[in-house]
């Protein structure tokens, strides 16, 4: 029984991976029938833009904070795969997202080998390469994501990497919606409710645009499948407050200078200004990435309407799988852009809202 079982998990593997490697396999035998002959590989330059001129004068450059250099690693040869950059607060999160996102794009690790945290030696921040996917923590708040932000701009950008999207995941406070919901942010507000992420620089405030793009946020959205997720996904603005607790109106922080009248005011104000969540990074990575010219989207789960209170009471195990909302959504999304295609319930004619989804069928393997 434990032999043909085994066989069986080979040969759904197989499958998997054939099926995984189809779409690269089309574009081999259309080369092939059109005779095409091998084509010199064109020099890559960076798709970054706007970035510091005094960059090419670091030599070598060292990102500090991921315990990075430029001397010591060739991050073309290393990251220059790289299609999309995903960031949430914590190591732990990262690690998971990783392993998950493997099974999801369909690549194998042997069981021997275990996943690196290439930042490890830095004891900040936690980083790992999944493929064409780079996995980063970022911590909490916008100081602590700006300093990540500049040295993965950095590395994408000496690495050559092609147009590489920013993908932020994380959670966040509702306003409105009740806890479990997915909230893709169409804009991120400072806390006077500006579309600015303001930097002093020499003393100076300069107000930098929050700017996401509209359809990396609309494409995200439409990863839902209505049929057989059982959670909403909304589109909406995010509030990016500077702290957790006064800078959200809370009233179980240390100090509290408003009544509850108060805090239900401002509550009500923000809610009528379209925002549905609050966070506290969507601001500064929405500026840094629309600075540098990259395609960038915020996509969080609500852990609490804040309508209803300000601490989270949810079990554990209620918001770990709340937690792998928004990763399930963005799993699809690249399926889609790497494999050209993904299992949708968008099209009302060839949905089947009685159908039992078939776990089998998510699973693809690939190099």
């Amino acid at each position: 029984m434990a032999c043909g079982n085994s066989l069986a998990k080979d040969v759904n593997e197989l499958k998997a991976m054939v099926k995984a490697q189809n779409k690269r396999i089309d574009k081999l035998i259309k080369h092939i029938k059109e005779g095409c002959e091998a084509k010199e590989e064109k020099q890559l330059e960076s798709t970054m833009c706007n970035l510091n001129p005094y960059l090419e004068c670091l030599n070598p450059d060292i990102l500090y904070h991921l315990s990075l250099s430029s001397d010591t690693t060739d991050f073309q040869k290393v990251f220059g795969d790289v299609r999309f950059v995903c960031m949430g607060g914590t190591a732990t999160r990262m690690h998971k997202f990783a392993h998950f996102i493997m099974k999801e794009i369909g690549l194998k690790m042997n069981t021997s080998v275990q996943l690196k945290n290439l930042a490890e030696e830095a004891h900040r921040y936690a980083l790992y390469k999944v493929g064409p996917v780079l996995c980063a923590s970022h911590g909490i708040g916008g100081p602590s994501i700006s300093i990540v932000l500049h040295e993965l701009i950095k590395l994408m950008h000496h690495a050559k990497c092609q147009n590489p999207i920013f993908i932020r995941m994380g959670t966040c406070g509702g306003i409105g919606v009740e806890p479990g919901t997915v909230i893709v942010t169409s804009e991120a507000l400072d806390g006077q409710l500006r579309p600015v992420y303001e930097v002093v620089v020499h003393t100076i405030p300069e107000l930098r645009p929050t700017k996401l793009d509209a359809d990396l946020a609309n494409e995200l959205k439409s990863m839902s499948d209505p049929c057989n997720d059982d959670f909403d996904v909304v589109l909406g603005k995010t509030l990016c407050a500077n702290d957790f607790y006064e800078g959200q109106s809370r009233l179980d922080s240390a100090f509290c200078g408003y009544t509850p009248e108060k805090k239900m005011a401002f509550l009500q104000h923000i809610s009528a200004a379209g925002v549905v969540n609050i966070e506290m990074e969507s601001a500064p990575f929405a500026a840094i990435t629309s600075q540098a010219c990259i395609r960038a989207a915020v996509i969080c789960v609500t852990i609490l309407n804040r309508l209803d209170g300000d601490q989270v009471v949810s079990a554990k195990d209620t918001l770990k799988d709340w937690d792998s909302r928004p990763q399930i959504l963005v799993a699809r999304y690249m399926r889609k852009v790497l494999f050209g295609s993904d299992e949708d319930c968008n099209d009302e004619d060839s949905c089947n809202c009685g159908a039992v989804p078939d776990p089998d069928t998510k699973q693809q393997s690939a190099e």
